[in-house]
């Protein structure tokens, strides 16, 4: 009997695995739940790895962050670090600035400006994690967060 998401993909023949049809079903999974998302972020002209830029460095605090601490915090890998945060610091939304003691150094923090972009979004952003999610209630919520994570640890 065919599942659901072999109907979807108006797939004829089963998968090739279980494991296959997990890979497909979390790619269709956070391409639907990022939907909302990239709809909320879109008349900000902000996009997600730039949101999780500002989010990250919210957290930093004034201390803030070189580049590779930013990298190591995202969400979704970006291998160019440096250009997102030039776009950022061309709005405003963070600043750069070289360290005294050693000058390899760049340590990038948010503006005002950014923090009042983050701020701003902190409900809507909530809203649309509850809308997408919290019909499924926070015992099933914590199970999939669980099994997601232990997905990502490789034997």
């Amino acid at each position: 009997m065919a599942g659901k998401l072999q109907k979807e993909l108006k797939k004829l023949h089963p998968f090739e695995s279980v494991e296959q049809e997990v890979f497909l079903n979390l790619q269709r999974t956070a391409d639907f739940l990022c939907r909302d998302f990239d709809t909320l972020l879109k008349p900000l002209n902000l996009s997600p790895t730039q949101y999780n830029v500002l989010r990250i460095l919210r957290s930093a605090g004034s201390a803030g962050l070189a580049c590779r601490e930013v990298a190591d915090q995202m969400v979704t890998r970006d291998p160019d670090i440096t250009r997102l945060v030039d776009r950022l610091e061309k709005r405003s939304l963070c600043s750069r600035q070289r360290s005294t003691k050693d000058r390899r150094v760049v340590t990038t923090r948010i503006t005002p400006q950014g923090l009042d972009l983050i701020a701003q979004l902190d409900n809507p952003v909530m809203n649309i994690h509850l809308k997408q999610l919290s019909h499924m209630g926070p015992e099933k919520l914590r199970q999939l967060s669980d099994l997601l994570e232990e997905a990502r640890t490789q034997p």
